[in-house]
């Protein structure tokens, strides 16, 4: 499974990039707003960085998610296309995938949408597992049914499970078999934290302090 990072941070993608566990980046317009920059300068530095940028349009018709999309793509090979589940968005992502561009299709909320995903040729889908489990839904009963899914016809739209709040949404999308977990830099960070790692490093740490004295005795 891949691990992308929910984020437009360069301080963050630099670190995780740095542990050697981020294979790409989720992206939007809010979360590049938040960092003060021009959003395309923002994405094309994200790209040096990692090898699967997803940047969202902003536009919520058929004409301005194609124009925006192939504006996207051209700013680096890494780009993902990032495009809303809507009638509109599907329509442009069938579009954009004939033209070899590589799409998201986000905010999925159901199974009939990622079928919908699927057909139009994603290169993802993007279920929202945090989102349903705040409304009392389970985000990853919806993850299992859309790998079922897509296992049953083939599809070869991978599934992206995004909204993962925290370590066992990471370990849940990993037992059904998503393709990808995007998740926060703090999401990420708890994935290494065990009370017993800390424990054992502190024994170890005082037995070998320990066995130095000794030593020179």
């Amino acid at each position: 499974m891949k691990f992308f990072l929910d984020t437009a941070s360069l301080q963050e993608i630099r670190e995780g990039v740095a542990w050697g566990i981020v294979d790409g980046v989720t992206t939007n317009p809010s979360l590049v707003a938040k960092e003060g920059v021009d959003f395309h300068s923002r994405i094309k530095e994200i790209c040096e960085l990692v090898p699967d940028v997803s940047a969202e349009v902003t536009a919520t018709n058929y004409e301005g998610m194609i124009q925006e999309g192939r504006i996207l793509a051209k700013l680096h090979n890494h780009v993902t296309v990032k495009i809303p589940l809507i009638s509109e968005g599907i329509k442009a992502c069938k579009t954009l995938s004939q033209e070899r561009i590589k799409v998201n299709v986000t905010l999925c909320f159901s199974v009939s949408q990622a079928l919908l995903a699927a057909k139009a040729g994603a290169t993802y889908v993007s279920p929202f597992v945090g989102r349903l489990d705040d409304i009392s839904e389970d985000g990853m009963e919806l993850v299992a049914n859309i790998f079922q899914v897509y296992r049953n016809y083939g599809y070869k739209t991978q599934i992206l499970a995004a909204s993962l709040r925290h370590p066992q949404h990471v370990v849940q999308a990993a037992l059904i078999g998503a393709d990808v977990a995007t998740m926060p830099f703090k999401v990420m960070e708890m994935l290494f934290k065990h009370p017993l790692t800390d424990i054992g490093l502190k024994k170890f740490l005082e037995d070998w302090e320990n066995s130095k004295k000794n030593t020179k005795r």
